[in-house]
């Protein structure tokens, strides 16, 4: 896969995770997407988002702080932040079903087709 492709369909897949993990949790998504930490609400959806990322998109720790314009380090700390919390049995079935959800969506561009041109045919 040629790497500017890979790369613009990482953010799109890192995207899709920020904002899966701001609506399960309640945050604006610009709170999870921000550059700083933001608040500890934020933070803990960011750190959901790149474990989705990793666990239900395959997406490697580097691959997946390159999306988030993150160290390698910081994702790999929330990966084992939420592999932690995971022991919650209410937390892992959000978690699992999240992962679930988001290896069900369709990669990017597989509908573009069915946008608004052919909507007007």
């Amino acid at each position: 896969m040629a790497a500017p492709f890979r790369f613009a369909r990482d953010k799109a897949a890192a995207r899709l995770a920020m904002h899966m993990a701001a609506y399960a949790c309640h945050i604006d998504p610009a709170e999870v997407e921000a550059r700083t930490r933001g608040s500890a609400e934020a933070a803990a959806a960011r750190q959901l988002a790149m474990y989705l990322a990793h666990v239900a998109m395959n997406m490697s720790l580097a691959r997946v702080a390159i999306a988030f314009e993150r160290d390698r380090s910081t994702v790999g700390h929330a990966c084992r932040v939420i592999e932690d919390r995971r022991d919650d049995p209410a937390f892992d079935a959000h978690v699992e079903l999240l992962e679930d959800l988001l290896r069900e969506a369709p990669p990017p561009g597989v509908v573009a087709g069915y946008g608004m041109q052919a909507a007007r045919r």
